[in-house]
């Protein structure tokens, strides 16, 4: 099964994902119903950590694949599958909203985790349009191996400093 196989399954069964992405801020409004003032406690926070990482995955996903079709298929919004590219980012949002309002994130385990996952995917894909706007496609002096170690340490480099920037 192809990514595309995968879409055009959720495009004929449409109800899945309805549930999915509307059933996480659900719960994560009922968890905030009967948590009350414990949600910073374990078994509430693993509940919210869960339903975080639940929503947040597949909205960083729907995010990452926007700035592709965008950027570099030079797709329209016009042409946008609203199910798949909008509707996981707005649960993820919403569902955000929803768990910072009961519960400080630092409390929640693995937050950063995912905070420096979007980080990541971000500072690779603003490399990847960068080097396809500016048409740089081979080093010819140097092995490939060796081209992939400087991306991965200007990758590190950017995390570091940006840890830096924010602590």
């Amino acid at each position: 099964m192809t990514l595309r196989d995968f879409f055009d399954w959720v495009q004929q069964n449409p109800s899945f994902l309805w549930i999915y992405f509307l059933g996480i801020p659900a719960l994560a409004f009922l968890a905030g119903v009967f948590a009350k003032d414990e949600a910073y406690l374990s078994p509430w926070k693993n509940l919210y950590s869960f339903l975080i990482y639940a929503v947040t995955i597949p909205g960083i996903f729907a995010v990452t694949l926007n700035v592709y079709f965008f950027f570099f298929e030079r797709r329209s919004i016009m042409d946008s599958d609203l199910l798949i590219q909008v509707f996981p980012i707005l649960s993820m949002i919403f569902t955000l909203w929803l768990i910072r309002r009961q519960v400080d994130l630092d409390y929640i385990p693995g937050f950063d985790k995912l905070s420096g996952l979007a980080m990541i995917i971000g500072i690779i894909l603003t490399m990847m349009w960068v080097l396809d706007r500016t048409h740089i496609y081979s080093i010819s002096f140097m092995p490939f191996p060796v081209v992939l170690l400087l991306i991965v340490a200007a990758v590190l480099l950017v995390r570091f400093f940006t840890k830096k920037l924010v602590s």
